[in-house]
């Protein structure tokens, strides 16, 4: 009778073990179906991004060359970003559908615009691209709020030293010669 209690302990023991084996397994593909969605998901984005980044080439072959104010990529990361400069770029929105063309600013990121439509994007991104370059253009035209002074070069300060050692020199001479003549 001892063996009969062992054995019923062995079996569930191994129905654990089973059951837990196939929790886990279980487990661990619906863990790899979330990340091929994840996977799946980014990659979708991306070739959204790069529809978007297509539709903009004619409008980036429109700046001049000497213009060097945008750097236009896509970043590939947790969020994928199209970037049009340093501080705009465009990321799809929460739904995944949805492009949000956004700044990031002193004050926070603001949104510029934000469509469904790759040609409302476009359209925003081409009003963002041309008021960089008129704020560059004015940056490289402005004048100084002072007058530009040019002081005349400074001559070197040889004879006045020169000067002042040879009073400092007599004067030290003269109150030696005070000294002795009062001694006597």
């Amino acid at each position: 009778m001892s063996d009969a209690p062992n054995t019923g302990s062995n079996a569930v023991s191994e129905t654990r073990q089973i059951r837990l084996r196939d929790a886990l397994r279980q487990a661990r593909i619906e863990a790899a179906d979330r990340t091929g969605v994840v996977v799946d998901l980014r990659d979708a984005e991306v070739a959204r991004l790069e529809i978007l980044n297509e539709a903009l080439d004619p409008l980036f072959a429109q700046i001049p060359e000497q213009v060097d104010l945008f750097d236009r990529g896509i970043s590939q990361g947790d969020t994928p970003r199209l970037w049009i400069d340093v501080v705009a770029h465009v990321v799809m929105g929460r739904d995944k559908r949805i492009y949000r063309f956004v700044q990031d600013t002193r004050f926070g990121r603001i949104v510029i615009a934000e469509s469904h439509d790759v040609s409302a994007i476009v359209d925003a991104v081409t009003d963002y691209v041309a008021r960089r370059m008129v704020e560059r253009e004015h940056a490289l035209v402005a004048t100084p709020a002072k007058p530009l002074v040019i002081d005349k070069p400074r001559r070197s300060g040889f004879w006045i030293f020169a000067l002042g050692f040879v009073v400092g020199a007599v004067a030290l001479f003269a109150l030696a010669l005070f000294a002795a003549l009062r001694n006597l």
